[in-house]
């Protein structure tokens, strides 16, 4: 870094602190609360989820075989689409330094290439004696839901000390 570069902008070239990419903390949060992420599943999610999942069953990845099933064409796998909740939780609600402790899915339709899944994570329950967080999950394509469930959350308390 130049020595002009740093005093025009001297914050912006600091080391980042492991405090500034900490997510919520238990205290702050609150029955009602809600957060959204929003990915279109492409091509490249698809084959790369195959290959780290070791899932290629034809549905997802043979147009061929795909267009002979039910779904009259290839489809999303479904876990990469119920991925994206842990994307919300691990990075927006409550964000970086929770831990997933459970999920429950329910699939209801088919997501496919192209689709933009549009996720929401909404804390129903809090439990303060153990700093858990419940929360009605959803999946939708439009406005149709294709996933919907429930997760739990350890989240980390700000003293925990106290």
């Amino acid at each position: 870094m130049s020595p002009d570069a740093a005093r025009a902008h001297p914050e912006s070239y600091l080391p980042i602190q492991p405090s500034e990419l900490h997510g919520l903390y238990f205290e702050d949060l609150f029955v009602g609360q809600t957060a959204a992420f929003s990915k279109t599943l492409t091509e490249v999610d698809v084959t790369l989820f195959a290959g780290i999942s070791g899932d290629t069953n034809p549905l997802h990845l043979s147009e061929e075989f795909a267009s002979q099933t039910m779904f009259g064409g290839r489809i999303a796998h479904g876990m990469l689409t119920g991925s994206l909740i842990s994307t919300l939780i691990g990075t927006r609600l409550p964000g970086p330094g929770c831990a997933y402790m459970g999920q429950t899915l329910r699939f209801n339709a088919p997501v496919r290439l192209g689709d933009t899944v549009n996720t929401r994570a909404t804390i129903t329950a809090l439990h303060p004696e153990k700093a858990r967080a419940e929360m009605d999950t959803v999946c939708l394509v439009g406005d149709e839901v294709v996933i919907e469930g429930t997760a739990l959350v350890k989240v980390p308390v700000r003293n925990p000390q106290d």
